[in-house]
């Protein structure tokens, strides 16, 4: 039986011989087959009526006049695909994550990956990525490491940012993947109050320096009395120290990660490299370890760990004693043990730093100071040790008080 053609200002509806009706349009754009006919868009399925019909050829034209058009068997093409999973999502997002223009670093790399690992994917992994609603978030976050803030906050912050692109036209040939990021749980990315820092006082540090191997006693004087990191200690070279000026010249940092190893590189930001001024009350330190205990040559290692290679932390930090029931104690060495001797099992080695910052900040050290102290780029880092110091600000006052005259009264 011949189809019935029911011509119409836009589109055609043809009822077919099974008398079901068929819609069809010309391309909006004029575009023409290969013979020179022109291109027409057929519905992906027929309809069981005339209205039903019409009704899809109005939603096309309504289409084609907001300008969101896209050939209806593309629509159809994309509605067949396979539906995306967080857990395929993610690897492509990490692989491809830049920030300020530049791959993530090896050891943030690593981060994001455990986090991913052990955090994120265990309840997201198989669920498509339209499915992740704010109440999902919601109740994942709720569960996921109450007791571990800091790991709480920081999964939080990359599964929103993981989000955040699948959200962003621009990420994905202006089609988002999901209509809009279902993590907006105010304060989610914030893991609260910081740990507080007790400085080790001299007393601590000369116990723990003197309960450690001679070839890593430097390392704490430095951390303590430079503000130098970790990182930054095991890539120290002969060649960095002039003890003429008493100056460290501060040029790379060691960084290890899983995925590349250790790596010898600048550091992250131009803060970072600096020259920094040695205590003068450790200058005969620094001369005695380079002369008993640092590699050979300009370029020698100043804390050599195993063949000539970088220290590694499990060589300096070492273990703790243990008292065992009915067994002899284990024996303790390296850091863990002598800050133990040193009643600061809180004390990170980290912290010395943070001790030598906080100082320089109440015996005056402006914030600009301070920053090139620590290496620091930007002065939010530098600002805590000045706040850490704020108890300065009550000897100044009363500094100030004595100054016109005042005297403490001595009941």
């Amino acid at each position: 039986m011949a189809q019935q053609r029911d011509r119409r200002q836009f589109g055609q509806i043809l009822k077919l011989g099974s008398g079901r009706f068929q819609a069809r349009y010309s391309d909006p754009d004029g575009l023409v087959t290969k013979d020179g006919k022109r291109l027409r868009h057929k519905a992906p399925y027929t309809f069981d009526t005339r209205t039903d019909a019409e009704a899809w050829l109005i939603d096309e034209r309504r289409l084609i006049s907001s300008g969101t058009w896209t050939p209806p068997a593309e629509r159809q093409a994309r509605r067949r695909e396979k539906a995306l999973t967080f857990g395929e999502y993610a690897p492509r997002w990490l692989a491809a994550r830049k920030v300020k223009g530049q791959p993530l670093a090896d050891r943030t790399r690593d981060h994001y990956q455990d986090l991913l690992d052990r955090i994120i994917l265990p309840t997201f992994a198989h669920v498509e990525l339209k499915a992740i609603s704010p109440e999902r978030v919601a109740d994942w976050y709720d569960t996921t490491a109450p007791d571990r803030p800091t790991t709480q906050a920081h999964a939080y912050s990359l599964l929103r940012a993981i989000m955040r692109t699948a959200a962003d036209p621009t990420k994905h040939n202006g089609r988002p993947l999901i209509p809009f990021n279902p993590c907006g749980i105010s304060g989610g990315g914030s893991s609260g109050s910081k740990r507080r820092v007790r400085p080790a006082t001299a007393e601590e540090i000369a116990t723990i320096v003197a309960a450690l191997p001679e070839r890593h006693r430097l390392l704490v004087l430095l951390a303590d009395g430079c503000a130098l990191r970790f990182g930054e200690l095991c890539e120290l070279r002969r060649s960095d120290i002039d003890l003429t000026n008493a100056v460290i010249h501060v040029r790379r940092g060691v960084v290890r990660s899983r995925s590349a190893g250790v790596v010898a590189k600048a550091p992250k930001s131009e803060a970072g490299i600096r020259d920094v001024p040695i205590p003068p009350d450790i200058v005969d330190a620094v001369r005695e370890h380079i002369g008993l205990h640092a590699a050979p040559g300009p370029k020698g290692l100043l804390f050599p760990g195993r063949d000539s290679e970088h220290l590694s932390p499990s060589a300096f930090y070492g273990k703790v004693s243990k008292k065992r029931r009915g067994k002899l104690p284990t024996t303790g060495w390296g850091w863990y043990e002598a800050r133990r001797l040193a009643a600061r099992e809180d004390l990170r080695f980290h912290d010395l730093r943070h001790g030598a910052l906080t100082e320089a900040a109440r015996h005056g050290a402006t914030l600009a100071e301070l920053m090139a102290l620590g290496g620091h780029s930007t002065n939010q880092a530098a600002m805590r040790y000045q706040q850490a110091a704020s108890d300065r600000l009550a000897e100044l006052v009363r500094k100030r008080a004595e100054a016109r005259g005042w005297a403490a009264r001595s009941d």
